[in-house]
């Protein structure tokens, strides 16, 4: 037997009820595993001989893998448990590996014909980073895989991850898998969900300011915009540095309209959830509790609070984390509530990633609707084109993806034909505000603008987009705009792979 496992530490509250007489001889599991210096999300490397490998568990505790953000250590631990699979089919310990060992393996993941789920090469490039991660920590030298050695890397790396959806295609998706639509365009009268408004504000908001699930989901209450810009039509806040993935804060910007949704959300589903919990003691029953004291203003808000044994603490809100932000509390009419923004049915702070339930089952919903009990039997990776078209498919990224596309085609349509710009003006305008790739760079928060082409609009770069907005009838009314961008948007997506639209939709379904 070569087969390893990963057991990964539960969240506080999510250890369940543990036997009286402990487990494996430990009386209190969860304090044990804390003071060996491991955190909720961490992963623990079991050997084939059911036995914990101590040097994985030292890897895991080093500051080399903690510092990653919960989500890459779940993904660098899925990677490493393959590889120590394979090393131990060949009888070699992970210590021992060496370009061989790797080179073999690289091609069984990524060439080998008898292998029925090959990777790509972004996927690979993925692996050997976490691979270098942990060989560099062991000392193990030669290394057996380095992702900065050319020859280590993948040449056919792309962004694979990249989905777009118009945004009429969002609005038959979110009504048919969130608001349990049927094809008439009418919900369903078995239709029941209870978290409806929360789940619609949260996707309308991603998709008006582009923030990352993670940025998104961990926004507290009063994180929320409410400064208007000077017309009106969007708010702007602040996305703290430490939820971001380049840890750098920065400003975002939100339709009033999501915003709206948001607070419509607050102060309904949100509300009833905080009173049944309150009934219920559920926030007595919390591990750790921290009430909010003092929200202190200007240019590096901070934050002061208290917990339940009296101690005071305080930290600048742009520094705490997503986990940190499930445990404050402010005081409410009835007594402590959350200052997380998005609350489970139980009144309870939701992690960012539980987000990828809700939108996979709102997928699952699409199919059931728009697809042939047939259709659906077949597995998504197999499915034919055409199937595939019939039923929209969404991530939490995907609406990043979709806002980038939306303000790419809006910005251009803007400089080129509402401003009827001579090539020279644009010249100027683009050496004064930055050209439209420019501008969406800044509002995805990336470091560099060939970020913002090679991971998120490439696939449409080799499209002449000036010559398609141009062909747009250029109106002044804001309703029109709207109109006349449906129509750039149904043209991308006829002419460019990987555009969901709803015209292609309806057509597959006719």
């Amino acid at each position: 037997m070569s087969t390893w496992h990963v057991v990964r530490v539960p969240d506080p509250a999510r250890w369940g009820a543990l036997p009286a007489e402990g487990v494996l001889g430990v009386q209190n599991l969860p304090e044990a595993v804390a003071r060996l210096g491991l955190r909720p999300g961490d992963p623990v490397f079991v050997r084939p001989d059911g036995m914990v490998d101590v040097d994985l568990l030292d890897f895991v505790r080093s500051k080399e893998f903690r510092g990653l953000e919960r989500e890459s250590k779940r993904n660098y631990a899925t990677d490493t448990r393959l590889l120590l699979e394979f090393l131990s089919s060949r009888g070699v310990p992970w210590r021992q590996a060496t370009e061989r060992d790797l080179a073999d393996y690289r091609d069984w993941r990524c060439r080998a014909p008898e292998n029925p789920r090959r990777i790509s090469g972004t996927k690979w490039n993925r692996e050997a980073a976490a691979f270098t991660k942990l060989f560099r920590w062991a000392k193990v030298y030669p290394l057996p895989v380095d992702v900065s050695r050319k020859e280590d890397r993948a040449a056919d790396s792309v962004s694979a991850r990249v989905s777009w959806l118009t945004p009429r295609t969002w609005g038959l998706w979110s009504d048919t898998g969130l608001r349990g639509h049927v094809r008439a365009g009418v919900p369903s009268p078995e239709w029941e969900s209870r978290t409806e408004l929360r789940n619609t504000s949260f996707v309308q908001l991603l998709l008006s300011s582009g923030l990352r699930r993670q940025e998104g989901g961990s926004l507290l209450t009063f994180e929320l915009p409410t400064q208007r810009l000077r017309h009106g039509r969007y708010c702007h806040g602040r996305v703290a540095a430490a939820v971001t993935r380049s840890k750098n804060g920065r400003v975002f910007y939100a339709s009033v309209d999501a915003v709206g949704q948001v607070e419509a959300y607050v102060e309904s589903e949100r509300a009833w959830a905080v009173q049944r919990a309150q009934a219920q003691g559920r926030y007595e029953r919390l591990p750790v509790v921290r009430l909010v004291t003092k929200v202190t203003g200007g240019l590096k808000p901070a934050l002061e609070w208290v917990d339940r044994n009296g101690a005071v603490g305080g930290q600048e809100l742009s520094r705490l984390g997503w986990r940190e932000r499930q445990w404050l509390f402010l005081e409410g009419p009835d007594g402590p509530e959350p200052a997380w923004l998005w609350l489970t049915e139980e009144g309870l702070p939701m992690a960012p990633d539980r987000w990828n339930g809700v939108f996979r089952l709102a997928n699952l919903r699409c199919e059931e609707v728009l697809l042939t009990p047939e259709e659906r039997e077949v597995k998504r990776q197999f499915r034919l084109a055409e199937v595939r078209g019939k039923s929209p498919y969404a991530t939490p990224h995907s609406a990043r993806h979709s806002y980038a596309l939306y303000m790419l085609v809006l910005l251009n349509r803007l400089v080129e034909s509402r401003f009827g710009l001579t090539a020279a003006d644009r010249r100027d305008f683009a050496l004064l505000f930055g050209d439209p790739w420019w501008l969406v760079k800044t509002l995805l928060g990336h470091a560099d603008v060939e970020t913002t082409k090679r991971h998120y609009l490439a696939p449409v770069a080799h499209l002449q987009l000036e010559s398609i907005l141009a062909a747009a009838e250029v109106t002044d009314e804001q309703e029109d705009l709207g109109e006349d961008l449906n129509g750039v948007f149904a043209r991308l997506a006829r002419e460019t792979a990987g555009i969901q639209d709803i015209d292609a939709l309806l057509e597959a379904a006719s």
